[in-house]
């Protein structure tokens, strides 16, 4: 919603202070020009990514458009699933454990908390380094060194979309001056033209730098900025699971481990404690009763 309400706010200044110094709408209208710079801007953001690519930008788009970073329940999910597993890691077998992290589709503890069921790539997470703890073999540095590890390529796999949509911004006004060569070679070959003729031409030609600065600086590079920060939030789950899981295996206990992971969440967005402990007592809506 914000991108749709800056675009609006970004062409209602534009247009309306290009028309208020006196000049003529009709003047910007080159579909032509924008043909051109779309067209290559497009043409060379598929030449240098992959499909995957391609498909993920597109998809980060549509999140950046609706702002789909993770909400308090997403947050409040996370933080039980961890301590449901964190409680039984002390009173249950290992079989039983396994039979959530086998299979966390039919799972009661990963049922309940459907926001982090459907992050598939963050149950696959918590559930690999569940196993390990369970395994007992390995030291808590080392268990640290292999997330951060996974993290960062988290991270960067996602954040390639963003990546490739600043390339393609960064290009648009290089790309506005071909436009723009091209319609001042068209002016040239109506050399003979009368001035109106002849300045009509070089406008139209000049409008094609103007869209590519336009479309880079104000359009592509603030989407591109939503969707590294959207990513980010996204990414932030996995840390929550990181810090959580670590305090546990260095000796706290389930309720202080949950503390490490829920101050890694920003202060803007970090549900309070009570919403939490809440929450642990009613797994999948007393949070968020209790913050309502």
């Amino acid at each position: 919603m914000n991108i749709i309400i800056g675009l609006v706010i970004t062409l209602g200044c534009v247009l309306g202070g290009f028309m208020a110094m006196g000049g003529h709408i009709e003047v910007l209208n080159q579909p032509f020009e924008l043909l051109i710079i779309g067209g290559a801007a497009i043409g060379g953001f598929v030449m240098s990514n992959p499909v995957k690519v391609i498909k993920d930008t597109m998809k980060a788009t549509g999140e950046a458009f609706k702002g789909t970073v993770p909400k308090e329940r997403e947050y409040l999910d996370t933080l039980s699933i961890l301590y449901a597993l964190m409680r039984d890691l002390r009173t249950k077998s290992r079989n039983e454990i396994e039979s959530h992290i086998d299979n966390p589709e039919e799972s009661d503890l990963f049922l309940s908390a459907p926001t982090i069921l459907k992050n598939k790539d963050l149950t696959s997470f918590i559930c690999d380094y569940v196993r390990l703890i369970i395994i007992g073999n390995a030291r808590p540095h080392e268990i640290e060194a292999l997330m951060d590890e996974e993290i960062q390529t988290i991270s960067y796999d996602r954040l390639k979309c963003y990546h490739a949509m600043n390339t393609m911004s960064d290009a648009c006004p290089a790309i506005g001056i071909i436009a723009a060569v091209l319609g001042v070679i068209k002016a040239m070959a109506a050399i003979n033209e009368s001035p109106a003729i002849l300045g009509g031409l070089i406008g139209a030609a000049l409008v094609g730098t103007m869209l590519g600065i336009f479309l880079s600086y104000c359009v592509f590079g603030p989407i591109a900025l939503n969707i590294k920060m959207v990513r980010t939030k996204q990414n932030r789950l996995y840390t929550i699971v990181k810090q959580t899981l670590l305090a546990y295996m260095n000796g706290s206990v389930p309720q202080v481990a949950l503390e490490h992971g829920r101050k890694t969440i920003s202060s803007y967005e970090r549900p309070s404690i009570d919403a939490v402990e809440q929450e642990m007592m009613n797994p999948g809506g007393g949070g968020e009763a209790k913050a309502a």
